[in-house]
């Protein structure tokens, strides 16, 4: 955007310390939208004062967070395509990162994956071709979820790092099994982000059967480990909790969306980062169905 008195005049004023004023002059830079951020940072490298620059930097915070918030509420209205999404989630972090790249790292996953694959292999067949070149040949890992590292939530830093959580490995899991066709879905075992195989016949021909009785078997995205029902029902036990026909149901892309945006909000839950909580758990809402 091209400087002119008006932006000049703001600009001045960023550093006011009547917060009435700096109020309203920030809300006027916002409004110009993310044409001005560029005139942000120039403003920025020339300016000495680390308080006016905190003050620019959250400014320019605020006017990618307003895109990322039209972005989202654009995909939820419209495809929500788990991988777009995760992108999406990404840009919380990373405004400027390339979903090209991110695009053909997942491109290049699939292709060496269907490469291995053919019409003649049983699920566990499949599922292990898949695990033997997403975790033994691409060395992709799995770290327990924590909320000290936010990087381990975004898919573009999960494939540059190979290494992810359960939830941002399930996403890359998932999407890849939509890419080749096999039917793996994410689904809401307790505390767990557990990946089902599910038998499609059987879907065709007991729509209104058991959740569970849709599932072949379990995988866990951390490691690609398989799980049978009976592993599952062990679980319950531990827990003490009944297995009840919800947990067992396939979520959809804008419930997975909104938990990845609610678990990496957790890694901002101090007095610091505040307003990162409040504005991914925002993010979180525009998905309520």
């Amino acid at each position: 955007m091209t400087e002119n008195k008006e932006i000049e005049a703001l600009f001045r004023l960023i550093d006011d310390p009547d917060e009435d004023v700096y109020n309203t002059v920030s809300e006027k830079i916002i409004s110009f939208g993310k044409e001005i951020i560029p005139n942000l940072e120039h403003f920025w490298e020339n300016v000495r004062n680390e308080e006016t620059q905190e003050r620019i930097e959250l400014l320019i915070h605020r006017l990618h967070f307003r895109d990322l918030t039209q972005e989202l509420t654009d995909w939820a209205k419209n495809s929500s395509d788990l991988l777009t999404g995760a992108i999406i989630v990404s840009k919380y972090h990373y405004p400027d990162m390339q979903p090209t790249q991110v695009r053909q790292s997942i491109e290049k996953l699939r292709r060496n994956i269907w490469l291995e694959l053919n019409s003649y292999l049983t699920p566990m067949e499949r599922i292990n071709v898949f695990n033997s070149i997403f975790f033994n040949y691409y060395k992709h890992s799995g770290v327990e979820i924590g909320y000290e590292n936010p990087e381990h939530f975004l898919i573009n830093k999960t494939l540059e790092s190979r290494k992810g959580n359960a939830i941002s490995n399930g996403i890359i899991y998932q999407i890849l099994c939509q890419l080749l066709d096999i039917p793996v879905k994410a689904i809401n075992i307790p505390r767990q982000f557990l990946l089902g195989y599910f038998d499609e016949q059987y879907e065709v021909l007991n729509p209104s059967g058991h959740s569970s009785e849709k599932i072949i078997f379990f995988i866990d995205p951390l490691n690609g480990q398989m799980y049978s029902h009976k592993d599952i029902e062990n679980y319950f036990k531990r827990l003490s909790v009944p297995p009840t026909a919800s947990y067992f149901r396939a979520n959809n892309n804008k419930r997975i969306i909104q938990l990845l945006l609610h678990e990496l909000g957790k890694c901002y839950d101090n007095e610091n980062n505040q307003y990162k909580l409040n504005e991914l758990i925002s993010l979180a809402n525009i998905l309520d169905e």
